[in-house]
């Protein structure tokens, strides 16, 4: 029952096991799904999907999968005014019929248009017709274990509505970050902490008795390196240009930048296509309001992580060719594409993180600077699952 959902869900890249599915099949066959559609569609998502970044696929997959089943909002409101009213006595044990049969879906959906046809009365306590109670496929408060919910609790909530409002898209990890995404992730930059580098200072007692005590009794000191956030983290961001169609993405990603506490040390500064020799203070990259990259490569050494951000879409000269700088009052002395090796060649431990989404590097405007750039570091989509694939990265080059 329902194989088709399993391989639909699985299409959409929802992980769904066989084990699980088998599940979800012997819960439904127990009546956990509470004989409707919203009681399926919670139940399917509470046994099967085993993260919140999982839920927009599935309700995608959902939503896919029963489109048109449930019409609870174009029934006529005759109808609407039968069940709405109090529900009447219902003799109590009210059994199933002896030909009763579960329908599949199709089904469901054609003998529910049969019977608005066909039915001009309220009904309550029948098995046939759309009412309440009873044991009809069809209307609320039934017990009907495979029947149609209509009205009562769930006539605005019905599940593939409820699928259909995709209120779980900010979860997904494949998609591009906002700002409580960007906070997430900048909070997975502290694994960069101190297991990794920094000054072994303090004494760790325990591992000096197990290590005296291996020693037969002489004294041997272990240190550890202290307990504290390390991380020095370099943020360079394109602005302008064709990086304006991303201006609220990097809107999110300053925001989230600066509500972040994570880090030892975090200096930000801005650039227009291609590292010159300048960098920028603000977005609006003014040489008034500016540093000379030759000086943030003194002055900031080379323990800071370097995370670029940028399309990396420019002309050709604007990467290669001395003077190929864009901006009409500036010059640069040496090529764009000079000054990124310099910058790798100082920060060890440095990813390129871009907006545009991978498959399209090779064909989007730019894609000769994408690909060179991409020679030069490690680059990366600037969603949740691309920066913790760089976060990886930049553990492997510890490691």
């Amino acid at each position: 029952m329902f194989s088709d959902l399993f391989y639909l869900l699985r299409e959409y890249r929802v992980p769904v096991s066989f084990n699980e599915w088998m599940a979800f099949m012997e819960a439904l066959d127990q009546g956990l799904g509470n004989g409707s559609l919203t009681g399926f569609y919670y139940l399917a998502r509470a046994v099967l999907i085993k993260s919140e970044a999982y839920y927009d696929r599935f309700d995608l997959a959902f939503s896919h999968y029963f489109d048109g089943i449930e019409t609870v909002e174009g029934l006529p409101e005759k109808v609407w005014e039968w069940l709405n009213k109090n529900l009447p006595e219902v003799p109590a044990g009210t059994r199933l019929p002896e030909n009763w049969r579960q329908f599949d879906l199709e089904e469901l959906k054609r003998e529910l248009e049969k019977r608005l046809r066909e039915q001009n009365e309220e009904h309550h306590g029948g098995s046939y017709w759309i009412g309440t109670g009873g044991t009809s496929p069809f209307g609320h408060s039934g017990n009907h274990p495979g029947g149609m919910r209509i009205g009562g609790d769930s006539r605005n909530l019905s599940a593939v509505k409820v699928a259909g409002e995709r209120r779980y898209q900010e979860f997904r990890t494949d998609e591009t970050l906002g700002v409580r995404q960007f906070q997430m992730a900048l909070r997975k930059l502290r694994q960069f902490n101190s297991q990794f580098f920094g000054e072994k200072t303090e004494l760790d007692l325990d591992e000096t008795v197990k290590e005296t005590c291996h020693s037969a009794g002489r004294l041997q000191l272990v240190w550890n390196r202290p307990r504290r956030n390390m991380v020095k983290v370099l943020l360079l961001m394109d602005s302008g240009g064709s990086m304006r169609y991303y201006s609220r993405l990097c809107n999110q990603l300053f925001t989230a930048v600066n509500r972040a506490n994570h880090f030892k040390d975090l200096q930000i500064y801005y650039f227009h296509n291609c590292v010159y020799d300048n960098l920028f203070l603000d977005p609006y990259c003014s040489l008034k309001n500016s540093v000379k990259t030759e000086h943030i490569l003194h002055t900031l050494d080379s323990n800071y992580r370097l995370l670029l951000v940028g399309d990396a879409s420019m002309g050709p000269s604007e990467l290669m060719t001395v003077g190929g700088i864009i901006e009409w009052d500036q010059h640069n002395e040496e090529p764009g594409i000079t000054w990124l090796q310099r910058l790798r060649d100082h920060y060890e431990y440095s990813v390129w993180l871009n907006p545009i989404q991978a498959d399209r590097w090779s064909m989007a405007y730019g894609a000769y600077s994408i690909r060179m750039i991409r020679e030069v570091f490690p680059m990366f989509e600037l969603t949740l699952d691309g920066l913790e694939q760089a976060i990886r990265r930049l553990h492997s080059r510890i490691a």
